[in-house]
């Protein structure tokens, strides 16, 4: 793989390192090193680069390495799509055209991703109606569409759903988001500052803890910084408790779509006892304020690890007493198997990633593969199964609940003496520098890479959800279902809106 840079989780690129090559050869390059090498796209995008060109970058996760490949190349109108040899990236290169002007040629379906204006043009002027798109449709008598969204029951984001029905089952289903796009990206050029913190902790709300950590380690990075030890553990800590919070409540959800109230109404609860815990550790429930470059804004008293072990004991009881209703319960399980599946074949071309893929059977975790912070010392295994349908979904959830609660109460009773947080130095980021950071979040792989300039200020900075790459697992998931069964999947991938609108 001569025509990448190579760089570790969490490394950093001059940038007159980074690979530049003609349009062809990063098409040939980007293609082999997936379909031969197994690479993963974890991000691609676009930054103005010369007059009338812009850089195409392409970040690539090496699994079996535990090493980044980063290549470029310079475009100005258009250049030959890599979507029709390789689905991971037709998310992104519709992000491309829709931003810069830039036209894939030859991809399949160009229609707008998140409705945003392009860059260089204000907000208000361009910004086009969101929603109003081309969609796939099928035609036939019998052929019927069914448009769900975007303002939906219940306290939910908004998102349309089109589904092409024959019958009850459902041939195709498109989603159409955007309708949550703040311009976050835009926002971080310049910074960071005083705001990026706060953009970072709200960019998903539910994971704040795992994108304020791969902020920070992208600041640590550029800024030459190390986090003691405590820090390390703190912020290993938060993050499994953001897991867990997020697949008890997930768990009770199923319960809920299938009408299996017990575990519903336990889980809801029990989710809000896990997110006090958090509150505990740093004063917020969704863990804002504890994240900053360097380490940990707070620490926590001795006495408050003791209310944390005790909880926690309590918080591991109730769960598995509430989870064990569901899974044994005969009509639960019924709606859940052989439901929403996906192969691991599809899974691997669409480049799925966090419980989606390990339910398919994909060992990806980047806690493992791309070790950082704790989890270079203390892994947790992962967790993964075969059948790819919605009860995969919600038992891979279910063992990872498991491994979290003996991980953060292992590193609670072990926590590392000293400070947690070495302070950065105002205005110490290395200029004209590449970096790039994956974190396993709650969902999966959250990438950023960040790009700065001469001055060591953010050029550009490319947000990675991991719901970017799964929502259109969902989408294949449906195909051959029936229509009712879209809430159960819907929930089995629970992915973020917000933050694949950035």
């Amino acid at each position: 793989m001569t025509e990448f840079a190579r760089l570790p989780n969490g490394g950093v690129l001059p940038l007159a390192q980074l690979p530049r090559l003609g349009a062809d050869r990063f098409r040939a390059a980007v293609l082999e090193a997936v379909s031969k090498s197994g690479a993963r796209l974890s991000a691609l995008f676009a930054c103005p680069d010369a007059a009338q060109a812009h850089l195409l970058i392409a970040v690539l996760a090496l699994d079996d390495q535990g090493m980044l490949a980063v290549t470029s190349c310079a475009v100005e109108h258009e250049y030959a799509a890599l979507t029709p040899d390789c689905p991971q990236a037709q998310g992104f290169e519709r992000e491309i055209a829709e931003l810069w002007g830039i036209r894939p040629l030859g991809h399949p379906w160009l229609k707008p991703l998140r409705f945003q204006p392009p860059r260089g043009v204000p907000a208000a002027a361009a910004r086009p109606a969101i929603g109003l798109a081309p969609f796939f449709t099928i035609t036939g008598e019998e052929i019927h569409e069914v448009a769900v969204g975007p303002v939906h029951a219940g306290v939910i984001e908004p998102g349309h759903f089109r589904f092409q029905c024959h019958g009850e089952t459902v041939y195709h289903l498109e989603n159409s988001l955007g309708y949550q796009h703040r311009g976050v990206e835009r926002a971080l050029v310049g910074g960071p500052d005083a705001r990026t913190i706060h953009y970072m902790e709200t960019l998903a709300g539910d994971t704040t803890i795992g994108h304020a950590t791969s902020y920070s380690r992208i600041c640590e990075a550029l800024g030459r910084n190390r986090v003691p030890a405590r820090g390390q553990a703190l912020r290993g800590v938060a993050q499994e408790l953001e897991r867990l919070a997020n697949h008890i409540g997930d768990l009770g959800a199923l319960a809920g779509d299938v009408g299996f109230l017990p575990t519903m109404s336990y889980c809801g609860r029990i989710r809000g006892d896990v997110l006090n815990l958090t509150a505990i550790l740093c004063g917020n429930r969704f863990g804002r304020g504890l994240v900053r470059p360097g380490g940990c804004g707070c620490d926590i008293k001795a006495a408050d690890v003791e209310r944390l072990l005790d909880r926690l004991e309590q918080v591991r009881r109730d769960t598995a007493s509430a989870v064990q209703l569901l899974f044994e319960s005969p009509t639960a399980r019924a709606r859940f198997d052989d439901t929403g599946t996906l192969s691991a074949e599809t899974c691997r071309e669409l480049g799925l990633v966090g419980v989606a893929a390990r339910a398919c059977g994909l060992a990806r975790d980047v806690r493992r593969d791309f070790p950082y912070g704790i989890f270079q010392f203390a892994q947790l295994p992962v967790c993964t199964w075969e059948s790819g349908d919605v009860f995969a979904r919600a038992y891979v959830r279910w063992m990872e609940i498991q491994q979290s609660l003996i991980f953060v109460r292992e590193q609670l009773a072990a926590l590392p003496e000293g400070d947690v947080r070495r302070a950065p130095a105002a205005g110490t980021l290395a200029p004209e520098r590449l970096a790039a950071a994956l974190t396993e979040g709650w969902r999966g792989e959250i990438c950023h890479v960040a790009i700065t300039d001469a001055s060591g200020r953010f050029a550009c900075y490319k947000l990675v959800d991991p719901s970017f790459h799964n929502w259109f697992g969902l989408a294949f998931a449906m195909r051959g279902q029936q229509i009712s069964d879209f809430p159960i999947c819907n929930k089995s991938f629970n992915l973020s809106y917000c933050g694949h609108d950035l």
